[in-house]
Order: structure tokens, then sequence, then C-alpha cells
């Protein structure tokens, strides 16, 4: 009689999870109900979005519980083949469970773009043919992320759109790409994101436009920083990501970057060392942009931060 093996113990910390796959989903209520029994029955949260064309989530909690909440995804039509680059965090990297039903799982605001037909997107590139590609002067390398998170990271040599918003990016092409690839005529366009899902849907719009040559990191930049060793990488700083992280460096641990928490933007150690810089108040994006009054609110959510800090408790501020 053989004898069952023992589960593997859990490993310290928690497991963080982030994902997309772009599916025609429907009966999005019943799914979210049964995630929002299953992730809270196994102590994982996070954020998971779904909508007709996909799902799309960053979700933290047990090795089990998050295996389990991505299992259950993968039991729905469609995502069947959804793929999760893992890392992982000392403590839990959100504060609650979020899930919603949203029009697009990433907002770009073109409702003909169907990314999940497969010949509507962009040729997808490994991570270890990355580089190769990027390296060839014929190639235009676009990161597709906002300017705050290109500001912390990209790859060498990359466009940046300088775009605040996702949403923007079709008047940036009209404006800026689509003249660029007149002049300089590349032989491809290499798109890149956090994870892969903004880029392949801004291929899939790139080639309804009429682009050739579109390309996209398949995973995004954190499954290149997973296969790619830091001494023969292209990519250079951190990477942001959107939970109490804030970035992760090219181990996929958490980086020198914190969140100034008036106005939600990344700052680094030397951001941190300015005179506009105020622990929960301040930072030398915002200071112009509150009012006294605003930071005298700002002042006392930090000191009730504080408190619960020396209770050793997480308050929802901080």
């Amino acid at each position: 009689m053989r004898t069952q093996q023992p589960a593997p113990p859990e490993q310290a910390g928690v497991r963080v999870a982030a994902f997309y796959r772009f599916a025609a989903l429907a009966q999005l209520e019943g799914l979210r109900a049964a995630l929002l029994e299953l992730a809270a029955a196994q102590a994982v949260r996070g954020t998971i979005l779904l909508a007709p064309e996909g799902v799309n989530g960053t979700i933290a909690g047990p090795d089990a519980g998050v295996e389990a909440v991505l299992a259950r995804l993968r039991r729905v039509g469609g995502l069947e083949r959804l793929e999760a680059k893992v890392s992982r965090a000392e403590r839990q990297a959100f504060h609650r469970l979020k899930v919603r039903i949203k029009r697009e799982i990433v907002t770009l605001g073109q409702a003909d773009v169907v990314p999940y037909l497969g010949s509507a997107v962009g040729t997808h590139v490994p991570p270890k043919q990355w580089d190769a590609l990027i390296a060839d002067p014929n190639t235009l390398v676009i990161d597709t992320r906002n300017a705050y998170e290109v500001a912390i990271g990209t790859f060498a040599g990359a466009i940046d759109p300088g775009t605040e918003s996702f949403r923007e990016f079709p008047e940036w092409v009209e404006q800026t790409l689509r003249p660029l690839v007149a002049e300089r005529q590349p032989r491809a366009l290499a798109l890149f994101c956090t994870g892969g899902i903004r880029c392949e849907k801004a291929t899939a719009y790139l080639q309804q436009q009429g682009f050739a040559g579109v390309h996209h990191l398949q995973g995004g930049i954190l499954r290149y920083l997973e296969e790619i060793p830091a001494e023969r990488s292209s990519w250079r700083g951190e990477c942001f990501v959107f939970d109490q992280r804030v970035a992760v460096n090219h181990q996929l641990e958490p980086g020198e970057h914190s969140l100034c928490h008036a106005c939600g933007l990344p700052l680094s150690p030397a951001d941190r060392q300015l005179a506009s810089y105020e622990e929960g108040v301040s930072c030398r994006h915002c200071l112009a942009r509150f009012s006294d009054g605003d930071r005298a609110r700002f002042r006392e959510r930090q000191r009730q931060v504080e408190r619960a800090r020396q209770r050793g408790e997480s308050h929802i501020g901080a």
C-alpha cells in the first residue's frame, strides 16, 4: 500500500501572485461571489478585476490559499492556461480583498479592441529573446507604463510616452509614435509593461491601427526579472508594483522605494531626504498640490498611523 506523502510545508511570509489573461468571459457576478467566498476562507487578499475581456489581478496570502484561488480561476472557460508571476513578501501586501467587475481589465478606452482573439495581438517575445530584440538598432522599444513607473526603472534605451494613465496611450500613438515610425521606418516595435497586460492590449490596438512588426514582452518585466540574471540584464532600476511593496529589485525582493501617502507616488531614498518630504504629509511631487488644511488632515492621519505602529497594529492608512 502506497504511503501518502505529506504536503510540503508553507514557506515563511506570504506568496504574491500577479496574473492576467484575456478571454471572453460571461456570468461575472457568479464568479465574483465565488472568488470572494473562497479567498476570504483562504485568508487571501488583493485585487481581482473581472470584465467581458478577461481577468487581471494581484493577490497575496498563504501558499495554499493563493493556489486555491488560481485553481478556481483556471476552471473558468478561457482561463485554463492562466499563468501567474509569483514572488514572496515578508508580510501581507494588501489590506483587504476586492473583486470588481469592470468594462475592461485594463482601461484603454477603445471598445473595439479585442485582445482575447489571438490573431489580434502582437508577437509574444520570451524573456530570453528580449535583449536581442531591443538591442537591434532597427527596433523601437516602448514602455507602455505610466510616467511615474518609468521614472524608477525601465529598459535601457526605451521610449517613455510620458502618460499619466493607459487611456492616454492612443493619443500618444497618433501624436508621437506614428510620425516617429514614419521617420525612422523601424523593422520592429517592442512594447513592455509590468506583467504583460498593458503591452499586450497595446499591441492589439497598434495592429488595429495599421502598425506592423509589433512585439511585446511575454510575462512583462516581472517574468523578465525572474528569468534573466542581473549580470546579463538590460533592465535598469526597480520595477513599480501595485501593492505595499511599492517596487521590487532584480531579485523580485522589495526595493528601496516607498509611497507618499499624500499623493500616492513612489519616492526614492533621495526623495525622502528633501525638505519637501514629510512622512504621510508631503513630497516633491505634491508639495504645491495640497492646501495647508489638507496637510493638517494628513498629519492627523499620520499620527494615528504612528500610534497603531507603536501598538504593533496595522493602520488602514499606512
